[in-house]
């Protein structure tokens, strides 16, 4: 169905993928058979007959599926978050680090919007080889959009986080969050507040995105 345009005229591949990948991380939840469905997202994403916008889809839902511990942590402190299935979120966690490689691999072919939602995951599994790769592939973005726009902010927080500095990632996710992204309590661990600001950014990204393929 997604290869083929001949098989229904009335066929939205929107309204397929949204439903397929809310099948995978049904609510912003991992379940137990989340991580079998993300090895059917790193096919997608790897894969060169489908579109670019929904290959962004592809690789920002494993981001995701990566950081929902992260992420709810940071909305709903200092209570517990609910609905939580720590042993599905390890698995999940596991099943899209080791399709990581595979897919930073890809960067050369990729459009600037897959690079940035293959960051955001390059930072959420950040090894001795990808970050410091990561960094001077990202800095190639820098002349072109400045700070304050939204992709801007984006490189730039990325670069951040891919510097392992301690201190640095809380001051700039405080920065930001004030500026104008949707911010989080001041007890969030660290990484928590950061990943999920790097959330609302790939959601920026990727509307963008969408945008654009709608006024072609």
């Amino acid at each position: 169905m997604l290869f083929d345009a001949e098989v229904d005229p009335y066929w939205d591949d929107r309204s397929f993928l949204g439903d397929f990948y809310n099948e995978i991380l049904h609510q912003d939840t991992c379940q137990p058979d989340t991580a079998v469905g993300l090895a059917l997202l790193a096919a997608l994403a790897v894969d060169d007959r489908i579109p670019a916008r929904h290959r962004f889809q592809a690789v920002d839902l494993l981001f995701r599926a990566a950081t929902v511990a992260e992420r709810h942590l940071a909305e709903t402190w200092p209570a517990t978050p609910q609905h939580t299935d720590p042993d599905s979120e390890a698995q999940a966690r596991s099943a899209i680090q080791a399709h990581v490689p595979d897919l930073l691999a890809r960067w050369s072919a990729e459009c600037p919007a897959v690079r940035l939602a293959l960051a955001g995951l390059a930072v959420v599994f950040p090894t001795d080889r990808t970050l410091p790769a990561l960094t001077p592939r990202l800095r190639t973005f820098i002349h072109q959009h400045p700070q304050g726009t939204d992709i801007g902010d984006y490189v730039r927080f990325v670069l951040v986080l891919a510097a392992q500095d301690e201190h640095q990632p809380l001051t700039v996710t405080e920065k930001l969050t004030d500026a104008y992204w949707t911010g989080t309590a001041r007890g969030v661990p660290t990484r928590a507040r950061a990943l999920h600001l790097l959330g609302q950014m790939l959601a920026k990204v990727g509307a963008a995105l969408t945008q654009t393929h709608t006024k072609q």
